[in-house]
């Protein structure tokens, strides 16, 4: 298979890049840049260095899609909502890592994302590809809207109750944080260095882009979905997403039951552990992984929940969840070039 990455040079396209590189059914990668054509891949990141070269190319959308079989679009906000129309009638399949086409209501997205929507017909030819939820649907998909990064830690620790209706969708609050490079390799004044080491800060207060996102699929489990509350934060490392959960029941239930209905649900997810009573997940769990680790607990004076997921923000919230959804779409091994176990320390 011949696979092409758009936005090579970013840090999605990065990830992208070493893991298709070592993919066992990937015999060419295609690398395309809008800014730097012409580059060689490896003259902007020597530490990939090796025999073979990958120039970057301009991209050309009538080429890229009768000349690969995949194309992944790890393109900022804004971008893919242009190229997927000029793609989606080739035989390349798209997997889009923006946020172009996760949002099935146009004006939802011109709302959060302050750009121009993609067309409806793309939109609702794309299929949002959170695995472990909506794996059938991947596998006969020509176009796969990567999920973001904080809901994927998100809905992965909400999915099971709210999918059953044990939470109350009125009590959800997220509370969850980020390493930097989730702001992207371009850098700002938030992620600069001198800012950012040693500071913890939340940012884009009520505003996150992602919080459509997660409200989307939530009513998707639960009709009586209501907006919930949101909040991101930067954390002075480099990688790794904490999503702290916190909701009440509906009904009793014991931290025991909750985590034999989790475990249940996950059973034949090869991609989701969930920890043992009294055990909780840290970033360091899951780095360089395509893992999302959960853990929880009844608080037995409050009646509240509290569910934690971890997941690498570059990896299952970015890459090789893009790179799962590829098999899935390819119908290989849904663990197919992904990672067994994380760097550590």
């Amino acid at each position: 298979m011949i696979a092409g990455i758009v936005g090579a040079t970013g840090y999605g396209g990065i990830e992208l890049f070493r893991l298709l590189s070592k993919h066992p059914q990937i015999n060419q990668l295609k690398l395309y840049s809008s800014s730097q054509a012409g580059v060689e891949f490896e003259a902007i990141y020597p530490q990939f260095e090796s025999r073979e070269r990958h120039p970057l190319h301009e991209v050309d959308p009538v080429k890229m899609k009768e000349e690969c079989d995949v194309v992944f679009l790890a393109t900022p906000a804004g971008v893919s909502s242009r190229l997927t129309p000029e793609l989606q009638d080739g035989k390349a399949k798209i997997i889009d890592l923006s946020g172009d086409l996760r949002l099935k209501n146009s004006a939802d997205y011109s709302a959060w994302y302050k750009k121009d929507p993609a067309p409806e017909p793309s939109l609702e030819k794309a299929v949002y590809g959170l695995p472990e939820w909506n794996k059938e649907a991947i596998r006969s998909a020509d176009v796969v809207s990567n999920p973001g990064c904080y809901p994927t830690a998100t809905l992965l620790g909400l999915g099971p109750v709210m999918s059953e209706q044990l939470a109350d969708p009125g009590s959800i609050i997220v509370d969850a944080k980020s390493g930097v490079s989730g702001a992207g390799k371009n850098p700002n004044a938030l992620t600069h260095f001198a800012h950012a080491q040693e500071n913890f800060q939340i940012y884009k207060v009520n505003q996150h882009q992602h919080i459509p996102e997660v409200e989307q699929q939530l009513m998707q489990w639960n009709e009586e979905t209501t907006p919930i509350t949101f909040s991101t934060h930067l954390v002075p490392m480099t990688r790794g997403i904490m999503a702290t959960i916190y909701f009440t029941l509906k009904e009793e239930k014991s931290a025991e039951e909750l985590l034999a209905l989790y475990k249940d649900v996950y059973a034949d997810q090869p991609f989701v552990r969930v920890k043992s009573e009294g055990q909780f997940p840290c970033t360091k769990d899951v780095y360089q992984t395509n893992f999302c680790d959960i853990g929880l607990t009844v608080d037995s004076r409050t009646k509240r929940v509290t569910v934690v997921s971890v997941i690498d923000n570059l990896m299952k919230g970015a890459a090789s969840q893009a790179v799962q959804n590829m098999n899935l779409v390819f119908h290989l091994d849904e663990a197919a070039g992904l990672p067994q176990f994380p760097v550590y320390p």
